[in-house]
Protein backbone atom coordinates (compact mmCIF):
# COMPACT_ATOMS: atom_id res chain seq x y z
CA UNK A 1 0.00 0.00 0.00
CA UNK A 2 1.44 3.66 -0.80
CA UNK A 3 2.21 6.05 2.19
CA UNK A 4 -0.85 7.50 2.87
CA UNK A 5 -1.23 11.39 2.92
CA UNK A 6 -2.07 13.83 5.80
CA UNK A 7 -3.10 16.98 5.22
CA UNK A 8 -3.90 19.46 8.33
CA UNK A 9 -6.85 21.57 9.38
CA UNK A 10 -8.09 23.80 11.57
CA UNK A 11 -11.88 23.60 12.81
CA UNK A 12 -13.45 27.45 12.39
CA UNK A 13 -16.57 28.57 14.12
CA UNK A 14 -17.13 31.63 11.53
CA UNK A 15 -18.65 31.23 8.27
CA UNK A 16 -19.93 33.60 5.42
CA UNK A 17 -19.10 34.39 1.85
CA UNK A 18 -16.73 37.32 3.30
CA UNK A 19 -14.93 34.44 5.96
CA UNK A 20 -14.40 32.36 3.29
CA UNK A 21 -13.10 35.02 0.76
CA UNK A 22 -10.32 35.59 3.25
CA UNK A 23 -9.22 32.35 3.86
CA UNK A 24 -9.08 31.63 0.09
CA UNK A 25 -7.21 34.94 -0.75
CA UNK A 26 -4.39 33.45 2.40
CA UNK A 27 -4.12 30.18 0.14
CA UNK A 28 -7.18 28.30 2.11
CA UNK A 29 -10.09 25.78 1.08
CA UNK A 30 -13.28 25.77 3.16
CA UNK A 31 -14.03 22.53 3.84
CA UNK A 32 -17.15 20.79 5.56
CA UNK A 33 -16.33 17.46 7.60
CA UNK A 34 -19.39 14.63 7.73
CA UNK A 35 -20.14 11.18 8.48
CA UNK A 36 -18.26 8.92 10.93
CA UNK A 37 -21.04 9.05 13.42
CA UNK A 38 -20.80 12.36 14.44
CA UNK A 39 -21.93 15.77 13.62
CA UNK A 40 -20.40 17.44 10.17
CA UNK A 41 -18.35 20.92 11.21
CA UNK A 42 -16.83 23.08 9.34
CA UNK A 43 -12.54 23.64 8.96
CA UNK A 44 -10.10 24.83 6.71
CA UNK A 45 -7.31 23.50 5.02
CA UNK A 46 -4.10 24.24 2.72
CA UNK A 47 -5.23 24.25 -0.71
CA UNK A 48 -1.81 23.32 -2.15
CA UNK A 49 -2.49 19.92 -0.23
CA UNK A 50 -5.58 19.37 -1.55
CA UNK A 51 -4.85 20.36 -4.66
CA UNK A 52 -2.14 17.58 -4.82
CA UNK A 53 -4.30 15.16 -4.25
CA UNK A 54 -6.94 15.83 -6.66
CA UNK A 55 -3.76 15.92 -9.51
CA UNK A 56 -2.50 12.52 -8.27
CA UNK A 57 -3.29 9.31 -9.76
CA UNK A 58 -5.83 8.34 -7.78
CA UNK A 59 -7.64 11.91 -7.91
CA UNK A 60 -10.74 12.18 -5.68
CA UNK A 61 -10.68 8.57 -5.36
CA UNK A 62 -7.88 9.14 -2.55
CA UNK A 63 -8.44 8.13 1.16
CA UNK A 64 -5.96 10.60 2.90
CA UNK A 65 -5.60 11.35 6.32
CA UNK A 66 -7.51 15.07 7.74
CA UNK A 67 -4.99 15.89 10.70
CA UNK A 68 -7.83 17.87 12.77
CA UNK A 69 -6.24 20.51 15.33
CA UNK A 70 -7.63 18.50 18.61
CA UNK A 71 -9.48 15.47 17.05
CA UNK A 72 -6.57 13.74 15.42
CA UNK A 73 -6.36 12.15 12.40
CA UNK A 74 -9.58 11.05 10.57
CA UNK A 75 -9.63 8.78 7.20
CA UNK A 76 -11.46 10.99 4.52
CA UNK A 77 -12.24 11.19 0.63
CA UNK A 78 -13.59 13.63 -1.35
CA UNK A 79 -17.81 13.79 -1.25
CA UNK A 80 -17.78 16.98 -3.26
CA UNK A 81 -16.00 19.80 -4.55
CA UNK A 82 -16.22 22.80 -6.27
CA UNK A 83 -13.98 24.80 -8.58
CA UNK A 84 -13.78 28.45 -9.47
CA UNK A 85 -15.10 28.26 -13.09
CA UNK A 86 -12.42 31.45 -14.34
CA UNK A 87 -9.37 30.18 -12.54
CA UNK A 88 -9.89 26.33 -12.36
CA UNK A 89 -9.06 26.62 -8.81
CA UNK A 90 -10.54 24.70 -6.13
CA UNK A 91 -12.62 27.09 -3.79
CA UNK A 92 -14.60 24.25 -1.58
CA UNK A 93 -14.81 20.68 -0.89
CA UNK A 94 -17.41 18.55 1.07
CA UNK A 95 -15.38 15.52 2.94
CA UNK A 96 -16.82 12.15 4.16
CA UNK A 97 -15.36 11.09 7.03
CA UNK A 98 -15.38 7.07 7.75
CA UNK A 99 -15.75 5.75 11.41
CA UNK A 100 -13.06 3.18 13.00
CA UNK A 101 -13.69 -0.17 11.01
CA UNK A 102 -15.87 1.18 7.80
CA UNK A 103 -15.72 -0.16 4.71
CA UNK A 104 -16.18 1.17 1.50
CA UNK A 105 -16.27 0.11 -1.90
CA UNK A 106 -13.18 1.60 -4.00
CA UNK A 107 -11.44 0.60 -7.83
CA UNK A 108 -8.07 -0.94 -7.54
CA UNK A 109 -5.40 -1.14 -10.32
CA UNK A 110 -4.88 -4.57 -11.74
CA UNK A 111 -1.24 -4.84 -12.99
CA UNK A 112 0.19 -7.53 -14.63
CA UNK A 113 3.93 -9.16 -13.67
CA UNK A 114 5.59 -11.55 -15.20
CA UNK A 115 6.63 -13.19 -18.61
CA UNK A 116 4.18 -15.87 -19.39
CA UNK A 117 5.10 -19.00 -20.46
CA UNK A 118 2.51 -19.15 -23.09
CA UNK A 119 4.32 -16.52 -25.02
CA UNK A 120 6.79 -18.70 -26.54
CA UNK A 121 4.47 -19.66 -29.00
CA UNK A 122 4.28 -18.28 -32.19
CA UNK A 123 1.52 -15.70 -32.31
CA UNK A 124 0.44 -15.55 -28.86
CA UNK A 125 -0.05 -12.55 -27.45
CA UNK A 126 -1.44 -12.23 -24.03
CA UNK A 127 -4.34 -9.74 -23.13
CA UNK A 128 -5.36 -8.03 -20.81
CA UNK A 129 -9.06 -7.91 -19.97
CA UNK A 130 -9.80 -6.13 -16.60
CA UNK A 131 -7.59 -3.26 -15.74
CA UNK A 132 -9.12 -2.25 -12.64
CA UNK A 133 -11.45 -4.14 -10.20
CA UNK A 134 -13.76 -3.18 -7.19
CA UNK A 135 -12.95 -4.06 -3.98
CA UNK A 136 -14.41 -3.35 -0.36
CA UNK A 137 -12.20 -2.83 2.77
CA UNK A 138 -11.39 -0.30 4.90
CA UNK A 139 -9.67 3.04 3.63
CA UNK A 140 -6.56 2.46 5.72
CA UNK A 141 -6.18 -0.80 4.03
CA UNK A 142 -7.02 -0.04 0.65
CA UNK A 143 -4.45 -1.41 -1.51
CA UNK A 144 -2.50 0.75 -4.28
CA UNK A 145 -3.10 -1.88 -6.96
CA UNK A 146 -3.61 -6.01 -7.24
CA UNK A 147 -0.49 -7.67 -8.67
CA UNK A 148 -1.03 -10.58 -10.63
CA UNK A 149 1.60 -13.34 -11.66
CA UNK A 150 1.11 -14.64 -15.30
CA UNK A 151 4.18 -16.52 -15.69
CA UNK A 152 2.50 -19.92 -15.52
CA UNK A 153 0.11 -18.72 -17.81
CA UNK A 154 -0.03 -20.87 -21.11
CA UNK A 155 -2.22 -20.22 -24.04
CA UNK A 156 -5.58 -21.76 -24.24
CA UNK A 157 -5.74 -20.62 -20.97
CA UNK A 158 -6.89 -17.67 -18.73
CA UNK A 159 -6.64 -15.90 -15.10
CA UNK A 160 -9.99 -15.14 -13.59
CA UNK A 161 -11.12 -12.80 -10.71
CA UNK A 162 -11.48 -16.10 -8.94
CA UNK A 163 -7.41 -16.34 -8.98
CA UNK A 164 -6.89 -13.29 -7.59
CA UNK A 165 -4.74 -12.92 -4.15
CA UNK A 166 -5.98 -10.14 -1.58
CA UNK A 167 -4.62 -9.30 1.80
CA UNK A 168 -7.25 -10.23 4.67
CA UNK A 169 -9.76 -7.65 5.33
CA UNK A 170 -10.42 -7.40 1.54
CA UNK A 171 -13.25 -8.87 -0.72
CA UNK A 172 -13.49 -8.37 -4.01
CA UNK A 173 -16.75 -7.10 -5.83
CA UNK A 174 -16.86 -8.35 -9.24
CA UNK A 175 -17.91 -11.48 -10.71
CA UNK A 176 -15.40 -14.54 -9.70
CA UNK A 177 -15.67 -15.99 -12.98
CA UNK A 178 -14.86 -12.86 -14.88
CA UNK A 179 -11.47 -13.32 -17.42
CA UNK A 180 -8.71 -10.72 -16.26
CA UNK A 181 -5.89 -11.93 -18.51
CA UNK A 182 -5.48 -14.83 -21.10
CA UNK A 183 -3.04 -15.71 -23.84
CA UNK A 184 -4.30 -15.94 -27.51
CA UNK A 185 -3.28 -17.20 -30.38
CA UNK A 186 -3.60 -14.43 -33.49
CA UNK A 187 -3.49 -16.15 -37.14
CA UNK A 188 -2.29 -14.54 -40.04
CA UNK A 189 -5.07 -13.02 -41.75
CA UNK A 190 -6.47 -13.89 -45.06
CA UNK A 191 -5.80 -10.95 -47.51
CA UNK A 192 -8.28 -13.18 -50.15
CA UNK A 193 -11.61 -12.08 -50.07
CA UNK A 194 -13.78 -14.99 -49.83
CA UNK A 195 -15.88 -14.67 -53.18
CA UNK A 196 -19.32 -16.67 -53.73
CA UNK A 197 -18.85 -19.67 -56.31
CA UNK A 198 -18.79 -18.41 -59.81
CA UNK A 199 -18.75 -14.71 -58.82
CA UNK A 200 -15.80 -12.97 -60.39
CA UNK A 201 -13.94 -10.01 -57.85
CA UNK A 202 -14.46 -6.69 -58.72
CA UNK A 203 -11.66 -3.77 -58.95
CA UNK A 204 -12.05 -0.59 -57.20
CA UNK A 205 -12.41 2.25 -59.56
CA UNK A 206 -12.52 0.24 -62.39
CA UNK A 207 -15.90 0.58 -64.56
CA UNK A 208 -17.78 -2.38 -65.58
CA UNK A 209 -17.62 -3.87 -68.77
CA UNK A 210 -19.77 -2.59 -71.58
CA UNK A 211 -22.38 -5.61 -72.83
CA UNK A 212 -21.70 -6.74 -76.60
CA UNK A 213 -24.69 -4.91 -79.07
CA UNK A 214 -26.93 -6.96 -80.12
CA UNK A 215 -26.44 -8.46 -83.64
CA UNK A 216 -28.61 -6.77 -85.51
CA UNK A 217 -27.41 -8.50 -88.87
CA UNK A 218 -29.41 -8.53 -92.10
Amino acid sequence: MAEKVIVKAVQRDTRGKNENRRLRAAGKVPVIVYGGGTESFAATAELKDLAAIIRSDSGINTVFGLDIEGQGINDVIFQDRQIDAVRGRLIHADLRRFAKGEKIEMTVAIHLTGHAIGLQEPGAVLTQVMREIKVLCEPANTPESIDVDVTDLDHGHSIHVSDLKVADGIEIHDAPETVVASIVIVQEADLEPQLEAGAEPEVAGEAPAAEPEADGGE
